[in-house]
């Protein structure tokens, strides 16, 4: 019996680990680095952020991750107590499962900080617990888990454009213009994968230009920690968050091996997709076409100034998507608007359900017309207004009735009408092999222009020779003259303009002699 509550009184004075913590309040103490600790707020739609608290990333002596968050009411008792890269103990907590998105750490319980925990700071350093640890991701995990707002992972790669600019021409970032400080693009080529845009924001953004401008050589390998896989304009992308860290070449262990694989394997600088790196090309509706015929089936991004002609009616403009995975809904048994749509994969409701532009619109230049299918974002960047507001507008217009039944063509769509804007194109390989002239677009870059058509063409006269009796109409042999890629009249200038003046010409025709 003695030994039994020996064994208990051993157990209770070892440091708990994070892996044998409980949801609801623990008594017990344990040990930990604290690697990072961040703002937590909230986005409010059309108003400021709400400041939540602080969220910490911490680790154990077992290298386990695990989130801890202390409330806003009690920030100023333990914020300036808090260090990165200190060792400290904490009593009393209350352990949380509250938090569904965007996990930072293998644990997924959150440490709460209580009204009766005791943090302390431990003097020295205990070698047994890591200064670092990531969980990187690859290309293809990054893929698999796109827009699904999971657990956050760490990139690494190297870098080929940061904000569009060569890195041979050593950009400066830091900038006196508060309208530039709050993102950067960086391009970034993976070791598994294509050339992939990253997205710094906030706090990362600032610390990335920082470190960049402060290097001695122009850095080379950047590695992101917490970001989240996204679809911006129907590519893969990554965007940092406000628990994001930033660090280069020669900072970390992953960054230094990296760059010590680099060097080894020089292939991956030079075989870079130029459509993944370089600036979406300006093509006319013709010339996409031709890449379309030229080219074996690809995915490529192009830029296209056209103007709406018409906007199809008939067919539903938006479609219902699962909020996690906007994978398309079909429509269900029940009369709630939000459980009307089960998941064409898996055939259960959903409670929660976005709606997504899915538009078709007629479009020409000065050469050619087509047809646009308006997507995602680029419905809203059009019109101005989220789908799902024109949604509620008309129900809550119309009453909750026409809440099963499909919402008619909003009246700000049929108003693109003759609008000109400068559409990003996406091409994929089902436009290969369509006989149809249609193309995605995924972004409406800016407003724009048609640039000019090209002058028409004049043709000399054609001399004619002397009627043959035996010909019972005159025939003149015209040359073909095709319209150029800037545009243009396909005919001379002496050709018939339209269909029936054409028609008027040939009637005037009589047979010689």
């Amino acid at each position: 019996m003695s030994k039994e509550i020996l064994n208990r009184a051993v157990q209770a004075s070892a440091p708990l680990l994070f892996r044998q913590v409980s949801p609801g309040p623990g008594e017990s103490t344990f040990t930990f680095r604290l690697l990072h600790f961040w703002e937590s707020r909230k986005n409010v739609k059309g108003g400021p952020q709400i400041l939540l608290g602080l969220e910490l990333l911490m680790i154990d002596e077992e290298g386990t991750l695990a989130q801890g968050f202390i409330g806003q009411n009690r920030r100023f008792q333990y914020e300036t107590e808090l260090e990165r890269g200190r060792i400290y103990t904490l009593t009393n907590f209350y352990a949380s499962n509250s938090k569904v998105i965007y996990h930072v750490a293998d644990q997924k319980l959150v440490i709460c900080i209580s009204h009766a925990s005791v943090l302390t700071k431990v003097e020295g350093n205990n070698e047994g617990i890591l200064m670092v640890r990531f969980r990187l991701h690859s290309f293809s995990e990054f893929e698999a888990n796109c827009d699904l707002r999971g657990d956050l992972h760490d990139v690494v790669g190297h870098l080929k454009l940061v904000d569009g600019q060569p890195l041979h021409q050593r950009p400066v970032l830091c900038a006196k213009d508060d309208s530039t400080a709050r993102n950067v693009l960086v391009h970034l080529q993976l070791k598994d994968g294509p050339v992939m845009n990253v997205y710094l924001w906030d706090e990362a953004a600032e610390n990335f230009r920082i470190k960049f401008d402060a290097s001695a050589a122009t850095p080379t390998v950047l590695l992101v920690t917490t970001v989240t896989p996204k679809r911006f304009g129907g590519k893969l992308c990554l965007s940092s968050m406000y628990s994001s860290r930033v660090f280069l070449d020669d900072e970390v262990a992953p960054t230094k091996e990296y760059f010590s694989w680099l060097t080894t394997n020089p292939s991956p600088t030079t075989s870079v997709n130029s459509i993944e790196v370089v600036k979406a090309e300006t093509l006319t509706i013709r010339e996409i076409a031709a890449f379309i015929k030229s080219h074996p089936p690809k995915v490529a991004y192009f830029d296209c100034i056209a103007t709406i002609d018409d906007v199809r009616h008939g067919v539903p403009w938006y479609y219902i998507a699962c909020k996690d995975c906007q994978r398309k809904l079909n429509r269900g048994p029940a009369k709630n608007l939000t459980l009307l749509y089960l998941h064409s994969a898996k055939k259960h409701a959903f409670n929660l359900a976005s709606t997504s532009y899915r538009v078709e619109m007629s479009a020409y230049d000065n050469e050619e017309q087509c047809t646009l299918i308006i997507l995602g974002d680029a419905g809203k960047e059009l019109t101005g207004r989220k789908a799902t507001e024109l949604i509620d507008s008309y129900v809550e217009a119309n009453g909750d009735d026409v809440a099963e039944v499909e919402v008619p063509l909003p009246q700000c769509l049929i108003d693109t009408i003759g609008q000109t804007k400068k559409f990003r194109i996406k091409v994929s390989p089902f436009n290969f092999t369509s006989g149809r002239l249609s193309f995605t677009a995924t972004r409406i870059v800016s407003p724009a222009v048609l640039p000019p058509k090209n002058p028409l063409l004049t043709l000399p006269p054609i001399p004619l020779s002397k009627p043959d009796k035996n010909i019972t109409a005159t025939e003149v042999d015209v040359p073909a003259v095709t319209g150029s890629s800037g545009g243009g009249h396909p005919f001379p200038t002496n050709a018939p303009a339209t269909a029936i003046e054409g028609q008027k010409q040939a009637k005037r025709i009589k047979p010689s002699g």
